[in-house]
């Protein structure tokens, strides 16, 4: 039987093989004969729709919308594409678009849906451990703009998000690392013996209870503040860093980095930052640095690389006055947020890094 997390003002589903609670959802909120549109990618078109449309009874005829997968595709250009089709194929102010993806789908099928004919309902399904324990929780959508991170988006709650553990069997082992890091961080910043749990049995161990416990953190904050004004800035943890050298990655790598192999990186180094602003001790920071490094991408982080992360920071969506409040750890297991770091200590732990990263 399906479970429900009501923590959030909307219900977060976990399904099991009879799909009862998604069957039952639409039939209360949707009229029967009416038209559901599915977003997908080229990679939940081929693995994660067929399981769908098994789920769903005759009553309700789909649409498909595809777009292809990845980060440099969450793009306005895609949304426009999706745009078009939306009004191509007459949906209405009353249409329903299903989100069956990973967190590029989830965060820009959120973004169309909230901006089209000034809001339409999104039911998301996330098919990858990113989006079921991070991106489709919280009623964040975004889109990126000249190689930044979301920089374009709303504050807009889904109907309902539906998870499905079953399609984690159809990711490749690096999305599951990707996924990971959301997990980890959640932990660091509330509730570290979940992240003590989690780096030691590793992404291939997750379980269903922790995907559930994840989205329980991340849900209990943003009931608490859902448009970010305080303490919701701690979820940012590692963004700040990780964010820039996603950026940086996606502009200059042939293969980039993925968002989470990003953020296992900046929450390294904004781990070494909070030692620097005398919050953690050695000690605490060496025993989160060798948590986080058995899941770290050895990425060359070059000269031009930290030069191009510090300029990328000024960039960032949450710098207010050209200052960048970043969210680091004031212990383990708790964070501190809008905390101005000086550009020395900032390219400090950079460098730190970069021996860490060579010695490994």
């Amino acid at each position: 039987m399906s479970q429900e997390n009501r923590v959030l003002n909307h219900p977060v589903f976990f399904e099991d093989d009879d799909y009862a609670h998604f069957g039952r959802f639409l039939d209360f909120h949707v009229r029967s004969g009416e038209t559901l549109f599915v977003l997908t990618d080229e990679n939940t078109h081929k693995h994660c729709l067929p399981l769908l449309r098994k789920k769903l009874h005759e009553d309700f005829p789909l649409k498909i919308i595809e777009v292809p997968a990845g980060e440099k595709h969450k793009t306005l250009e895609t949304c426009h594409s999706v745009w078009e089709i939306l009004t191509d194929k007459l949906a209405e102010r009353n249409s329903v678009l299903i989100n069956l993806g990973g967190g590029v789908v989830c965060d820009l099928g959120g973004f169309a849906a909230s901006v089209f004919k000034r809001g339409i309902r999104f039911i998301h399904m996330p098919t990858s451990l990113m989006a079921m324990a991070d991106a489709s929780i919280g009623g964040k959508t975004g889109i990126d703009l000249k190689g930044l991170k979301n920089i374009l988006g709303t504050f807009n709650q889904p109907m309902a998000v539906f998870i499905d553990p079953k399609f984690l069997r159809t990711l490749p082992e690096r999305e599951l690392n990707n996924g990971f890091a959301e997990m980890l961080k959640h932990g660091l910043i509330s509730e570290y013996s979940f992240f003590e749990e989690l780096a030691q049995a590793g992404p291939e161990e997750v379980t269903t209870e922790q995907i559930r416990i994840s989205v329980e953190i991340k849900s209990d904050i943003v009931q608490r503040d859902p448009l970010e004004k305080n303490i919701r800035k701690a979820l940012n943890f590692g963004h700040t860093i990780g964010h820039a050298l996603e950026s940086y990655s996606l502009l200059h790598d042939e293969n980039p980095l993925l968002h989470g192999e990003s953020v296992i990186l900046g929450m390294m180094a904004e781990t070494m930052l909070s030692e620097k602003m005398n919050f953690l001790s050695n000690e605490e920071t060496e025993e989160i640095l060798s948590g986080l490094i058995d899941f770290a991408v050895l990425y060359d982080l070059s000269s031009n690389c930290i030069s191009a992360i510090t300029d990328l920071i000024q960039h960032d969506k949450k710098s207010v006055g050209g200052i960048t409040g970043f969210s680091l750890l004031r212990r383990p297991g708790l964070a501190v947020t809008d905390v101005e770091c000086k550009t020395d200590d900032i390219l400090s732990a950079l460098h730190e890094l970069k021996e860490i990263l060579k010695n490994n």
